[in-house]
């Protein structure tokens, strides 16, 4: 039984949350010490995350409350759309859990909000909607990952510790290295001003963009495959999700292809590349 289904809570937090259950002794199950102590390895900043969870089922809430508190976090909850404006405002969250079925404003209503008024925390939907154009939607709007309902606690906690780790990333590269420039021809990326452009023209990114094209940059010249794509800008295991990277690629190359050649190669079966077009006349491109 997962997460959102009916049944007794404990035995949903037993199964899917892996939030610990002591015997009379004490003692932990190995699961728990595992994933314990994978989120000790992502906490050990000494910065402790304040996350935010809007659901309007009183029983979710509580569920991911219980696990998050138990992995070093921070919880406060919401339970509309209105009220999760005015707490991203007042208690500066570092990550929201955001579900998309509220009864006031919907969670995408709710991201598209926040980003307009310039808030950038990180956002993951929680939604009963397995589809790839609800999927999509949320993504384009500034969300940073999804996850779908019923679901595990045990996937959501790794979910939120990898996004707490890519949010946390770009802030200790930009003190390691505060004028960081991608190159690539004509394209030039500035990780520390989070701007882009080619061929001098000033090219505009959604968050998501940004982060696909830096990695694409860094290693440009090999073949990513999409399952690295997925982990290592959108911090997912694969899972069947490559029309996610697909979509993002197409928005990629509508924003760079009308600026000069392609940039953004496919190949087929495999994934893609970043090359710069070569300065031989008539060089044919071997992918795309």
């Amino acid at each position: 039984m997962a997460a959102g289904t009916a049944g007794p809570t404990a035995r949903t937090w037993n199964h899917y949350g892996q939030v610990p259950v002591r015997d009379s002794r004490g003692a932990r199950g190995d699961t728990v010490g595992r994933e314990k102590k994978c989120w000790d390895t992502m906490a050990e900043s000494k910065h402790i995350p304040k996350v935010l969870v809007v659901d309007d089922e009183p029983n979710i809430r509580e569920l991911v409350q219980v696990a998050l508190n138990f992995h070093g976090c921070t919880v406060l909850t919401a339970a509309s759309g209105q009220a999760a404006l005015r707490d991203a405002e007042t208690i500066e969250p570092d990550l929201i859990v955001l579900d998309v079925m509220l009864p006031d404003l919907d969670g995408f209503e709710v991201c598209r909000r926040l980003r307009a008024r310039g808030n950038d925390v990180p956002i993951i939907f929680l939604t009963a909607r397995d589809t790839s154009s609800d999927t999509v939607q949320g993504l384009a709007l500034g969300g940073d990952d999804y996850v779908t309902k019923p679901f595990s606690v045990e996937a959501l906690v790794a979910r939120i510790r990898a996004v707490l780790r890519r949010a946390a990333r770009p802030a200790d590269e930009a003190a390691e290295d505060e004028t960081v420039t991608l190159r690539a021809g004509d394209l030039e990326l500035d990780e520390s001003r989070w701007t882009v452009h080619r061929a001098g023209t000033p090219v505009e990114l959604s968050p998501t963009e940004f982060r696909l094209l830096a990695y694409l940059m860094r290693h440009q010249g090999r073949v990513l495959t999409r399952a690295q794509l997925l982990e290592n800008v959108w911090g997912w295991d694969y899972a069947g999700q490559s029309q996610i990277v697909e979509t993002y690629v197409s928005y990629l190359r509508r924003k760079l292809d009308p600026l000069g050649p392609p940039i953004i190669h496919t190949q087929r079966g495999v994934g893609y590349t970043l090359r710069p077009p070569q300065p031989v006349p008539g060089h044919a491109e071997s992918l795309r």
